[in-house]
């Protein structure tokens, strides 16, 4: 019988029908394949994978294969958002098999898990001939298939080895990341590489950061460059805010649809740090509405921010978003229908499938005159309109502990720098209120959720759906993500219990996932023993969970004034700063927070009785330096290091910055606390 009907992951209750006799990730699942004598299949994915339902459709749902599938193996389901850990070390064996990697991952392991074949999609003949094939050499060619396993478990143990070479991360480390960013930057389209293009969103937070520090007009020229061309591409979303996964050209054209939480986080954080410093329209207008889609349609009430939408819609990719000339007109009428299709390069010979065209935003109209904005602005509503008549994608309700993370931490930055710009003659300024009072709700609820449902027992568990909290617990990235969280909420709320609640984690993080020489492994030392313990250094989608780690462990020793903290954090990036002049592009999270590091960072205290409306408050969050920690409210305010013995100066509002532990005098003018701040 298939086992995935009570399980919490969305992926997995899609594969609750399949004739295939699927198990979930266990201890009883390896042990019924010894007891059989038989190879496993594990089959990793995730709920919004394009290629992932394909093959379920192709394969998984046809009974010939299912019923090969059961005579031969023991079939096992993994959401790789639910086990990272699982996808990791078998990832890393696909990719030293193969050469490449990604989803659906297909794995072939011996009944103790090590994998002797692996590969990603098959169409279902190609996959019938394999299952025929590894089925034979596992019964007449034993010691082969053992000896191949033997071989990838050594080339696993290799990739994510620890205790390598070490080094501080030098300004000139972090120069010659730049640079070479720089070098591989696509200076016609923005963004790096080739097709398919992901958005570079830990790339552009590390450039613009270290544009503030150096003043280097390159690092930010990128930043804004390819901010731009990717907020102008379908890969945004024109009407309703947020962004796709990544786009199948190397223009920003045509994205492969599905919406990912990390991804628009990670974004929302970079938008709003250019908004901040340049104070430039179109970033303010995407920050915007990427809050805006966080809370509108990740948002869960009395929960987090779930993990995705899917990709398709009715089994149809795109279906929910591409439009035709002729389907403009009909929502809009013809001439306003004419003047969209112009505007949003909608054309007969369409961009996408089929002579539709994903909506992509032809010309400026963030500093357009007054009347093309409010003509545009309603053309987007009267289309947003339309489309939400149309069949909608699937969402993945499922609560991962990283992620809400990273949206907890960007949305608390976007409030506080929405609330320098606020001004009763902007004409959103309806808008912009609306959208940050649901913002700060939605990141409330998640915070809230996080402390409550996803702490047990002083650990973190990494999913949770419903508001039940799933058995897998959590891994490295998601004590750096949710304790980074943590520390933002410590600054935008001033309640001590949120500095706490990280330090609690930080703590069990250094306890339980430290590795040799400085580093970490991604998962506790009492967790369950996967054929390796994976330790990847590197960024991808999203920080590693050495990045995240490390980032936390900056932000919760500048808030406490623990060195301790600080010095774990320069020994584990020591880790890493080998790689980051080498190998930028996969080490964007770690380069930015090597920034912050290197800056001081600066720890900003205000004492003053009006925090939300202060002029030093303004002024501190408006020009911080990259990775600052800013915290304003009455001085001694239980629970808040930075505010203790920190008096108002002749009963006036005062500002207090230090830099690394060495602190500069008091101040009372906005002049002099932009001094500074340099």
């Amino acid at each position: 019988m298939n086992r995935l009907a009570d399980a919490t992951s969305p992926y997995l209750l899609q594969h609750a029908d399949n004739p295939v006799d699927w198990w979930p990730w266990c201890a009883e699942a390896f042990a019924e394949a010894k007891r059989r004598d038989v190879p496993v299949l594990i089959s990793v994915g995730y709920a919004a994978c394009h290629w992932c339902h394909v093959m379920a459709h192709e394969s998984f749902e046809n009974e010939q294969v299912g019923a090969l599938v059961n005579d031969d193996f023991v079939a096992i389901k993994v959401d790789r958002e639910e086990r990272p850990d699982v996808d990791a070390v078998y990832m890393t064996a696909t990719q030293a098999m193969t050469g490449q990697g990604g989803w659906p991952m297909t794995v072939f392991a011996t009944p103790d898990g090590t994998p002797f074949f692996c590969g990603t999609y098959f169409p279902r003949a190609n996959f019938v001939r394999l299952l025929e094939s590894v089925a034979t050499a596992w019964r007449d060619q034993r010691e082969a298939v053992l000896r191949q396993g033997a071989a990838v478990v050594e080339a696993i143990g290799g990739a994510q080895a620890v205790g390598g070479p070490t080094a501080p991360l030098t300004a000139e480390l972090l120069d010659a990341a730049a640079d070479q960013l720089s070098r591989e930057y696509d200076a016609t389209n923005g963004g790096f590489g080739g097709a398919p293009k992901f958005p570079p969103h830990m790339n552009l937070l590390f450039l613009v950061r270290h544009h503030r520090r150096t003043g280097s007009a390159r690092s930010l020229e990128i930043a804004r460059h390819t901010a731009e061309a990717m907020a102008r591409g379908g890969i945004h979303d024109q009407l309703a805010g947020g962004f796709a996964r990544y786009s199948v050209d190397a223009h920003w054209t045509v994205p492969h649809f599905e919406k990912m939480l990390y991804d628009n986080a990670l974004l929302l954080r970079c938008y709003t740090e250019l908004w901040r410093l340049t104070g430039d329209r179109l970033a303010r207008r995407v920050a915007r509405d990427t809050a805006r889609f966080l809370a509108d349609e990740l948002h869960r009430p009395g929960e987090g921010f779930a993990s995705a939408l899917d990709a398709d819609t009715e089994g149809v990719e795109g279906l929910t978003y591409a439009w035709t000339p002729a389907q403009l007109v009909e929502a809009l009428g013809e001439e306003d229908g004419r003047w969209a299709a112009d505007l949003f390069e909608v054309t007969e010979a369409g961009t996408f499938e089929h002579g539709t065209s994903v909506l992509r935003l032809a010309r400026d109209v963030d500093d357009a005159d007054p009347e093309i904005r409010n003509r545009w602005r309603d053309v987007v509503g009267r289309l947003l309109a339309a489309r939400d008549a149309r069949p909608q994608p699937a969402r993945d309700d499922k609560v991962v502990a990283a992620w809400n993370g990273l949206a907890i931490t960007a949305i608390a930055e976007f409030l506080r720098v929405a609330a320098l710009y606020a001004s009763p003659d902007d004409e959103d300024v309806n808008l912009m209120e609306g959208v940050t009072i649901v913002a700060d709700g939605a990141m409330r609820d998640a915070a809230e959720h996080l402390a409550a449902v996803h702490v047990v027992d002083g650990r973190l568990r990494r999913a949770s759906r419903d508001k039940v909290v799933g058995e897998p617990a959590g891994v490295l990235e998601d004590y750096g993500c949710v304790a980074e969280a943590f520390c933002a909420m410590h600054q935008l709320t001033g309640e001590g219990r949120w500095l706490e609640l990280a330090g609690g984690l930080l703590d069990i993080a250094l306890a339980r996932f430290a590795a040799p020489g400085g580093g970490f492994y991604d998962t506790a030392d009492d967790a369950e023993q996967l054929v390796a313990r994976p330790a990847d250094p590197t960024d991808n989608a999203t920080p590693s969970g050495r990045s995240a780690i490390v980032a936390a462990l900056v932000a919760y020793a500048a808030l406490t004034g623990e060195s301790r903290y600080r010095e774990a954090a320069e020994a584990a990036l020591a880790t890493v700063a080998p790689i980051v002049g080498r190998h930028a592009r996969f080490t964007g999270y770690a380069a930015a927070v090597g920034e912050a590091l290197l800056s001081g960072p600066y720890e900003i205290a205000v004492a003053t009785d009006d925090p939300a409306g202060d002029p030093l408050v303004a002024a501190a969050v408006r020009h911080a330096p990259p990775g600052a920690v800013v915290v304003a409210g009455r001085p001694d305010q239980p629970g808040v290091p930075l505010l203790a013995e920190r008096p108002l100066v002749d009963g006036r509002p005062t500002a207090y910055v230090c830099r690394g532990f060495v602190c500069q005098r008091p101040v009372t003018s906005v002049d002099d606390l932009v001094a500074q701040l340099g």
